[in-house]
Formats: C-alpha cells, structure tokens, sequence
C-alpha cells in the first residue's frame, strides 16, 4: 500500500485493503507472534518483570510530571557540552531549523538512521523538494524508502515484505538482477551504504532516550548504522520527540532492560550509543557540530489532561503492535499515519486528527498487558470514542442507534417485547445455529465471521427457574451450612451499610 493511498483512503477502505492482502496477513502474523514469543521469553528469565514495568512507569510518570525542569537541565548539559539545542512548536518550524542547518553547510548528500519522528514531520520529501539525496539507513527504512511506502511497524518497517519483493527493489538499484538470497541481498545493502556514509555531509539521528544529567542522547539499534550515521558525518542533527527525556544514567538502565525485551525479544539491545556533545580534541571520531532540534507537534497539548498525558510515557517499543489483534489483521499502513497499532490509534487523533482511528480497537485491553512502562491505551481509545461522540463526529446512523438502544433498554417490558420479536424475526436467518447473512448493521461484522443467533431464552426467562433451584438446595442445606451462609451475609450487609 502507497503512502499516497493509505492517506487519502477511509479507515474502512485502509482495512479492507490489507484485509483482502493474504502475503500481507499473514507475513504480519508471523513475524508478530514470534515476536511476543521472544518477548515471554525474555521476560521470564530476567524475572520480576511486572516490577520492572512499575519501575519503568513511575520513571516515565516522574519525568511528564516534571517535563519542563528535565528539559530546561538537558537543554544547559547539551549547551555546555559544545552542542546546539534548538526548539520546534510544530513540523513547520522544524522543518525551517532543519533546512537553515542544511543550507549553511551547503549539504548535497544526507545520511539517517531510523527516526519516526522524522517520518512525522515529513523531512525526506522536503529534502528531496531541495535537490538534496537523503538515504535511509536501518535496513527496513532504506527498504521502504525504495519502495515509497512509510513504515508498516515503529521497530521493524518492512514488515510486510519478503525476500523476492527486496531482491526486485534492490535490483532496480543495482542495475543487474540480485537473488532472493538474504546474505547477498544484506550484502549489497551494506556495500552501498557504506559508500554513502562516506559522502554524507550530515547525519540525522532520532533520540531514544535524552540524559537530563549528563546532556546525552541514547541510540538503540541492531544494524550499528546510528553510530556511523552518527561519527561519520561532520554534522549531526538529532529530532527528538519532547517528551524522550529520563533523569539519569541510572533511569537509562532501566528503559535498556525493558525496551529491547518488549520490543523483539532481546535481553540487549546490540548497539547502544550514548552521544555526550560534538566531538572534543582527543575524540577518534564523532560530528564537528551537534544540532538536537526539540519537538513539539502537539504533544505539550496532552500535558495537564488526565485523559491522554500518560501518551507520553511511549519509548516507542511496539510492543502493543505485536500483542493487538487489529495490527496482526491489516498491517501499520491501514492506520494511514505514522504510528500503528494501539499507540498509533491513540497518537493519531491527539497529534494528527484522524479522529476515526479510536474505533480500530476491540478494546481487549492486550496493550495494557503488553506495554512495558503500563499506558492504559484501552482506556485513552475509550475516551477519544467518547469524545468523538460529544463532538458529534460519529455516523448519524450510528448516533440514532446508540439513541434507539437507550430508549428500550431503559424500559424493561419494551426491552423484553423487542427481544421476542427478535427472537421470532431471526428464524429465517439462523443456520446451523448462527446467522451468516451478510444484511443491514450486521454486513461488515459476517463478511469474516458469524453472528451468534439470539438464545431462545433469555438469562431474565431463565433467572426465575434459575431462584428456585437456588432456593431449593438452600433449603437441602444442613443446619452448619446455614448459619455459616447466615454469618457471611449478615457481615457482607454489614460491610455495605458501612460504606
């Protein structure tokens, strides 16, 4: 799916897209589950995860709640260290920084590694616009970009492609046809990236983590293209998210226990790069000048709201991706944005208004389960559905149903008059003891599973059978039985009157 399509389309159109996608289906199926199975796995042997996953959301929680004072004592650390600290409201202005930066250096050739915020705002096309050759270097993301397509997954972006759809992209480039082969394809990659290392007047970074205390950047990556991405260039600029800041070396250690476990399976990540200012006079290697541009893109907008502010507490894992079973149906590129999954469909409307994205839930609460630093993400997908329906943003179809609903729930003897004749009306459609008939509301939910029929007796028929079976074994009970059952009711009525 073409990033032109996926942004243009319908959620619906999105969905049933990759739905009628089986290469797609099952390729993110595949790679999901092995993923969480890695994830068990690793939790497990480390032990007491669920309180590392506290330790994780009340570093996370501390920080938000304290943002400006993390933020003001990093910008100062940075500073002293040599490096350029410049601020953003929104994708507009970063974009300025970025381009002043880029022209002052008269750039003809930039190098990055994976940043999803630098797919947020867009920095790739305007870069292109200006003439200049930018090359993604993470393997997913230089797959991608071959493809035009933005990523399918926040770790891993070519999710949704095979070898022999690789081979074709990398043969384009090659200008000579290349197996299906993984090493030789991950041959040519490196070959060719390495040449571009070499001619790259910048390098751009994304920021997992950013040291209050000490003024550093922290890079997790598997391929060690960061850390060329990184020395290589002369310039370095770094976007990072507001919100991507912890307190101190000793919170890093924390989110590099839990990051890579939730993320694929690992109990380390293979390179991880602490970045402490442009590179000094006994320095190797390193950037002459460091940029780190702070972004802000509407994430200051969920600052002080109960609802959403926990959003922030993200480090990007995709662990909720692996774990949704809306993700593992159609793929990131359904989302239409991009972040997917569970922190993409509540990420979206917050940052990008595509409001719709909160119904892409089934609400399971498996996020929640999965995320290593604990964001109720069911919950916040909730909520933005609630608030969809104050603003009167839902179908009116479905504005006059929920009211319809209201009105004959709330009135038991209507309720119980509905449910017969729905009882009698379903017949026709029953078969096999589930209604297949792909008709009216019920369409979309039957074009890829059965309703279940209606019971012929509802639980308010049975409840009164029901009470008198009850009745009759407390009748059968011995007298012992009685007085205990006697005691516990008689502190339970207690309890309640003191409440």
């Amino acid at each position: 799916m073409s990033a032109k399509t996926s942004s243009t389309a319908s959620l619906n159109e999105r969905a049933q897209t990759a739905l009628n996608d089986n290469f797609l289906r099952n390729a993110v199926k595949f790679t999901t589950e092995r993923l969480r199975t890695n994830k068990v796995t690793a939790t497990d042997e480390l032990g007491n995860w669920e309180e590392w996953r506290e330790q994780g959301r009340q570093i996370r929680l501390h920080t938000i709640a304290h943002l400006d004072y993390y933020l003001s004592l990093f910008v100062n650390n940075v500073r002293a260290l040599g490096g350029h600290v410049h601020f953003a409201s929104d994708a507009k202005e970063a974009i300025e920084i970025t381009m002043k930066i880029v022209k002052e250096k008269h750039t003809r050739s930039v190098v990055k590694s994976k940043s999803m915020l630098s797919e947020e705002v867009h920095i790739n096309q305007v870069f292109e616009q200006h003439g200049i050759e930018v090359v993604e270097t993470d393997l997913g993301e230089y797959i991608i970009q071959l493809a035009g397509e933005t990523p399918s997954h926040i770790i891993i972006p070519a999710i949704h492609k095979n070898k022999e759809q690789v081979a074709e992209l990398f043969s384009n480039v090659a200008g000579k046809r290349l197996p299906a082969d993984t090493a030789v394809l991950a041959g040519f990659a490196r070959s060719k990236l390495r040449e571009k290392f070499l001619e790259a007047e910048i390098g751009m970074t994304g920021c997992n983590f950013a040291i209050a205390e000490t003024g550093s950047i922290a890079l997790f990556s598997n391929e060690g293209n960061a850390r060329m991405v990184s020395t290589v260039p002369k310039t370095q600029i770094t976007f990072m998210g507001m919100e991507r800041i912890i307190p101190s070396l000793e919170d890093l250690e924390v989110m590099a226990t839990l990051l890579p476990r939730a993320a694929t399976g690992q109990k380390l990540t293979v390179y991880m790069s602490l970045i402490n200012g442009p590179r000094r006079s006994d320095d190797s290697d390193g950037p002459e000048e460091l940029h780190v541009v702070i972004i802000d893109n509407g994430r200051s907008k969920q600052l002080g709201d109960p609802e959403f502010q926990e959003v922030l507490n993200c480090i990007r894992c995709g662990a909720c991706l692996n774990a949704c079973p809306v993700y593992r149906h159609v793929g990131g590129h359904a989302y239409g944005w991009v972040y997917s999954g569970p922190i993409g469909a509540v990420l979206t409307p917050l940052l990008h208004e595509d409001k719709e994205l909160a119904n892409a839930s089934s609400l399971c609460g498996a996020c929640y389960e999965a995320c290593p630093v604990k964001i109720p993400l069911h919950d916040m997908l909730v909520y933005q559905r609630r608030r969809n329906v104050e603003e009167a943003l839902t179908k009116k179809a479905e504005q006059l149903g929920m009211k319809a609903f209201k009105f004959i729930s709330s009135n038991h003897r209507l309720f119980r008059r509905i449910l017969r004749i729905s009882q009698l009306g379903q017949k026709p459609f029953v078969k096999g003891g589930v209604i297949s008939a792909k008709i009216g509301p019920l369409k979309g939910w039957n074009t890829y599973r059965y309703a279940p029929k209606l019971a012929q007796h509802s639980f308010r028929d049975t409840w009164k059978a029901l009470d008198t079976e009850l009745q009759f074994e407390l009748q059968e009970m011995g007298p012992e039985m009685k007085e205990r059952l006697a005691d516990i009711l008689k502190k339970r009525g207690n309890t309640h009157e003191s409440q």
